[in-house]
């Protein structure tokens, strides 16, 4: 009786312990969830991006909380998700904004087997608080990185995700996909010698008058170096963002210009970008845009068409391995003559996502 007892014993905590694992996130916390969480909590609704990829099946299957900042920065990406997976309207919002605007209480009333949250630039003490709350009441909290530190986090965040999914195959066959592309960027550029273009990157073109919003050591700034280009602003920005004055910038009289944005159809402040916008209405946007600005109207760069635009939102998705392929080929186009983006990004949405591609991601400037 008594052995019977103690192998019933020990069946019980073998069975405890095969519904909990532990899994180290992006700032190496070791953290146990349960085996198959049935109840996650998004930090950024935008993380969507990568979800997707993960579960394209039913990617809202087990998403019961998130913060709105999907719908209120990307309301194009929303409408086509929304569309096809209407379930996802009933998700429990957390606030219109990121981790910053998520109530703790709200949270934790969901009961979550785990909160997903991105690593970010800078926290700020709504961050924190939360951050302290959840793990005060034993909710197990995964960091990711997707934002900040590109290079050297997003595949690793990638394999993170879907080890809390159990989709460890499907973030093994994105991370080869993204090597491989940016394996090619990195081993031309290491046999290249010559000068490299001085480029102004400039963040959220249209959003604000004043000139210019930049990044330089992390987020779309790391991915510009890693393509080969020399920051103008590399001097002056000692951190991941950071703001260049009108009077730098017609100084710097950069090689190439390029511009972020992510403007739904309508909107005359923000660069028109995304999967609802047309290549005509980007080249009309970009140029009125410009035009409003002083600094930018003295560029010569935006005369003689060494000038490009890019989806602001590729600097939280891995979907950037296509924006890098684009910089490094309009940075050297001989180069990189062989090199399709437009290919890549076909490619990467037939393979990995479950919405049709469309619009307008990227694209080069046109001379006057």
């Amino acid at each position: 009786m008594l052995l019977k007892m103690m192998l019933g014993l020990l069946m019980v905590l073998s069975m405890a312990a095969s519904a909990a694992r532990t899994i180290t996130d992006i700032d190496g916390q070791q953290v146990t969830i349960p085996d198959r969480p049935q109840r996650i909590v998004l930090g950024e609704s935008r993380m969507l991006y990568t979800l997707a990829m993960l579960e394209p099946d039913n990617p809202f299957k087990n998403i019961v909380g998130w913060p709105l900042d999907l719908k209120k920065y990307d309301q194009q990406t929303w409408d086509i998700f929304a569309k096809q997976f209407p379930q996802m309207l009933t998700i429990p919002s957390l606030g219109i904004g990121g981790t910053n605007d998520m109530n703790p209480e709200k949270v934790m009333a969901l009961k979550p087997d785990v909160v997903i949250l991105p690593s970010l630039a800078r926290y700020d003490d709504a961050d924190l608080r939360l951050l302290t709350l959840l793990k005060a009441a034993h909710i197990p909290v995964v960091k990711i990185d997707l934002r900040v530190h590109l290079l050297q986090n997003t595949t690793r965040s990638v394999q993170i995700f879907g080890d809390v999914l159990n989709q460890q195959a499907r973030a093994q066959a994105f991370t080869r996909f993204y090597d491989t592309h940016m394996q090619v960027i990195h081993q031309r550029l290491a046999s290249y010698s010559g000068p490299k273009p001085r480029v102004l990157l400039h963040l959220h073109l249209g959003r604000r008058n004043e000139c210019c919003v930049t990044a330089v050591k992390g987020s779309l700034g790391e991915l510009l170096t890693f393509a080969g280009g020399d920051n103008i602003a590399s001097q002056a920005v000692k951190g991941v963002f950071g703001r260049l004055s009108e009077e730098t910038v017609i100084a710097a009289q950069p090689d190439v210009y390029i511009a972020t944005g992510a403007g739904n159809p309508g909107d005359q402040n923000d660069l028109l970008l995304g999967p609802a916008i047309s290549p005509a209405m980007v080249q009309k946007s970009l140029a009125e845009l410009t035009a409003k600005q002083n600094g930018l109207r003295e560029l010569q760069a935006l005369h003689n068409g060494h000038s490009a635009v890019l989806w602001q939102n590729f600097y939280l998705s891995p979907w950037h391995v296509v924006a890098t392929e684009f910089i490094a080929k309009t940075l050297y186009p001989e180069r990189f003559a062989d090199v399709d983006p437009e290919k890549t990004l076909q490619d990467l949405f037939r393979e990995f996502l479950p919405i049709p591609l469309s619009g307008t991601f990227f694209a080069r400037g046109v001379s006057d």
